[in-house]
């Protein structure tokens, strides 16, 4: 594997960097094992202090951070800015509650008078972190940040098209004070990531990646017997049910399959709208998207920004192409977008009936689904006939209505009135090819846990 910074906007390779050798896979095991053993012991104020310490270094520097993202994979810097402040979210969110969540619990017993049982929550030792391109700091801080909190170590094996963004969060952890060896980036090659994982020291893996990604590493981990978080892809459903405002729920319909240039797991790829309110739907969002402004993802003026590679826009056009012959049919929005750099035209596709497969896959990037619901029941319907369960949203003016159809939506995560974006407070995470497990929050933080039972009996107590 090649990792190289390869500037999606000009197509210019900035960087390169040489595969990890086997001897330095090993060297970063014995010294993230060697560092978890003391920090394991570490108070949750010194682990707080360095999580407290990245955030304040992410906001200072914000914009040296932001650049590098929108250099490797092209994102909007305004975008980029705004990853950079989440990531410094979530480590101060772990600062503050990562002691409270972890705090040991004493459970109710049948007869106190035999005795207590206290559940203790213990790190496991080295987690490995698998990550994406779309979000360069995001991925990896979700990750880190309560990994690190719980008193576990991670070794980052990052997209090979971000090793420049990989390299800096390693500096960020080293400037805010974390012991050596804690966490580690690596340049891993493939058949690495077998040989961390069957490694003793290791306790598990994050993996957020594509569906075949997941079931490559899934399986590794289960052969080693080693837990393993997935968070794969999706293909998020946005219901704009009869009563909703369609001016505002097309406008955020735009904003949210496009951002990221649609490269985002959780953007909103199949859009279903009510039979009364789609024809004016339509014609708000056509008009929305044809204004997004594709060019320089460092102007302001950009709204529309390249994908990450020019093999991303090139599988995406064969993905796209393939549809076609199933019979979807294809309409062109807006403008040309520029022939120089790894654009991709904003496309509109329709006729994906029951017959049609390409309504069970993931588009990445800016390709809208879209289809026509003849009630609420038809739009859960449309909704739930995806072999994905990530996320969703739903447009209502009836909150409670919003509430109820967001229970029959078959996923991890359901919006109302809103697309879905991921907060520093609110878990992350779907169901079915989406994966399983949780990030961020309490429910993150006791992935890579020991939830140890210690249950103090009466010495005289009844067998």
């Amino acid at each position: 594997m090649a990792y190289a910074s390869t500037n999606p906007y000009t197509g210019e390779v900035v960087a390169t960097f040489a595969d990890a050798t086997d001897e330095e896979v090993q060297v970063a095991l014995s010294e993230a094992h060697s560092a978890y053993e003391s920090w394991r012991e570490t108070s949750f104020k010194d682990r707080a202090n360095v999580m407290a310490a990245a955030a304040a270094i992410l906001r200072r520097d914000i914009d040296k951070y932001a650049r590098l993202g929108t250099l490797e994979m092209g994102k909007i810097f305004e975008e980029s800015k705004k990853e950079v402040i989440l990531s410094a979210e979530i480590f101060e969110y772990y600062a503050k509650y990562a002691e409270e969540l972890l705090k040991p619990e004493v459970l109710p017993v049948a007869d106190p008078a035999e005795g207590k049982a206290i559940l203790v929550h213990e790190p496991l030792g080295i987690v490995l972190a698998i990550e994406p391109w779309n979000f360069p700091f995001y991925q990896v801080v979700r990750i880190i940040a309560p990994q690190l909190s719980a008193g576990n170590a991670v070794l980052l094996k990052h997209a090979s098209n971000l090793p420049q963004c990989a390299a800096i969060c390693e500096d960020l952890m080293i400037e805010a004070g974390l012991p050596k060896g804690l966490f580690r980036n690596l340049y891993a090659a493939r058949p690495h990531t077998a040989m961390i994982l069957n490694d003793p020291r290791v306790c598990g893996v994050a993996l957020t990646g594509s569906e075949g990604a997941g079931v490559v590493i899934a399986g590794t981990a289960g052969k080693a017997l080693k837990k393993a978080t997935m968070e794969l892809g999706g293909a998020d459903a946005f219901i704009v049910l009869d009563d909703a405002d369609v001016e505002k729920a097309a406008k955020w319909a735009v904003m949210g399959r496009h951002w990221n240039a649609g490269q985002v797991c959780v953007s909103a790829k199949r859009i279903i709208v009510a039979d009364t309110l789609y024809d004016r739907f339509l014609e708000i969002y056509k008009k929305g998207v044809a204004e997004l402004k594709a060019g320089d993802p460092m102007d302001p003026s950009t709204t529309l920004a390249p994908l990450s590679s020019q093999g991303a826009a090139d599988d995406l056009k064969k993905q796209v192409e393939e549809a076609k012959a199933h019979g979807a049919k294809v309409e062109v929005i807006g403008a040309p977008v520029p022939e120089k750099g790894a654009f991709f035209q904003p496309l509109l596709m329709t006729g994906l009936d029951e017959n049609n497969e390409a309504r069970h896959w993931e588009f990445f990037g800016p390709v809208t689904q879209l289809y026509r619901a003849k009630d609420e029941n038809d739009a859960i319907r449309i909704a739930n006939d995806s072999p994905y369960g990530l996320g969703g949203a739903i447009f209502t003016a009836d909150e409670e209505r919003g509430a109820r159809v967001a229970a029959k939506i078959r996923t991890g995560m359901v919006f109302v009135n809103h697309p879905l974006i991921p907060k520093a407070d609110l878990p992350f995470g779907g169901i079915a090819r989406s994966g399983y497990g949780r990030e961020l929050i309490g429910l993150g933080i006791k992935e890579f846990v020991n939830h140890k039972l210690i249950n103090i009996v009466d010495i005289d107590a009844p067998v």
